[in-house]
């Protein structure tokens, strides 16, 4: 951006407080946890998760003077992360495969209480396809309604509710299948 376009965007913007959009470190800051997060639990990968959140805020900060308000920020930074989270799974998917037992788990402090659980979990939503994966993970992680997922992924909502509705059936039967298997 040159500097004249930065002080109209900065100027036309404000701050929280004049009841514009903070500036982008503010928004940086608030945001982060929100964009890593939901980069995570699509990608399972903590590098590509922080990579992705990068090039989501460097993609922001080209189109900052498109933004009109704190809720259309917060739309626009869902949308760009799940389709950006959607490109790159597909870029990997060229990638060598390695068998996941192969790979060390990351040492990471986990909220849940039983572990073992919710890593099963975290793999299983991690083996659904694409587009149903991202619909989970929003509406799930992320606490997104149906209808706010339509307008992110841009398709229609019963679309939207019939990949939950699949993806919960393959979820539980896998995991019922998961446990038969332990408890043998």
């Amino acid at each position: 951006m040159q500097q004249g376009t930065i002080d109209h965007v900065q100027e036309g913007l404000g701050t929280a407080a004049e009841g514009g959009i903070p500036d982008f470190a503010e928004i940086v800051r608030a945001h982060q946890g929100m964009i890593f997060s939901l980069a995570y639990h699509f990608l399972r990968d903590r590098g590509l998760a922080e990579e992705m959140a990068q090039e989501v805020f460097l993609e922001l900060h080209r189109h900052l003077g498109s933004i009109e308000s704190s809720a259309h920020l917060v739309f626009w930074l869902r949308k760009v992360a799940s389709r950006k989270c959607i490109d790159q799974n597909r870029r990997r998917s060229f990638w060598p495969k390695f068998r996941l037992d192969e790979i060390p788990e990351p040492e990471a402090k986990t909220r849940e209480t039983d572990t073992l659980l919710s890593g099963a979990l975290g793999k299983l939503v991690a083996s659904l396809p694409e587009k149903p994966r991202m619909v989970v993970v929003l509406r799930y992680q992320e606490d997104l309604d149906p209808a706010e997922i339509s307008e992110l992924l841009d398709m229609p909502v019963a679309t939207v509710k019939s990949h939950l509705r699949r993806s919960l059936d393959i979820l539980r039967d896998k995991l019922a299948r998961t446990v038969g298997e332990i408890a043998l």
